[in-house]
């Protein structure tokens, strides 16, 4: 198992990696929204959808991967009352890079960390 990690995602704040590599398969932690060059994080919903999902593009990226090889989602929101315009963003993000849908769970949640509206995980395979 590799740990995969780049400056271009969120650095953990907490005792977990950004992700694993099995050498075939990749395994994203939870990114919130996070930018990683300001420590920023958005207020609307769809500036959020959108940077979690490039903090797991920049993850999967840096292990040699590409959008086109995530498989699985895992979306996290703190209100299910945002499910539009989450999907509005994530639609354009995988057409944005030219990639089919993977396949996805999204779940309304109690609280994210940094009391952030959305994180998102990835599972990525060679």
């Amino acid at each position: 198992m590799e740990i995969i990690t780049t400056q271009n995602a969120p650095a953990a704040i907490g005792p977990y990696v950004q992700g694993v590599s099995t050498g075939k398969m990749v395994i994203t932690s939870g990114q919130l929204p996070v930018d990683p060059q300001t420590g920023i994080m958005s207020e609307a919903i769809e500036v959020q959808t959108h940077q979690s999902l490039e903090n797991v593009r920049a993850i999967i990226e840096a292990a040699g991967l590409t959008t086109g090889n995530i498989i699985k989602t895992t979306v996290f929101v703190k209100d299910l009352n945002d499910f539009a315009a989450v999907n509005n963003a994530y639609e354009a993000f995988f057409k944005r890079h030219g990639t089919v849908f993977p396949a996805r769970s999204c779940v309304e949640v109690a609280r994210l960390p940094k009391d952030a509206m959305i994180e998102i995980e990835a599972i990525a395979v060679a």
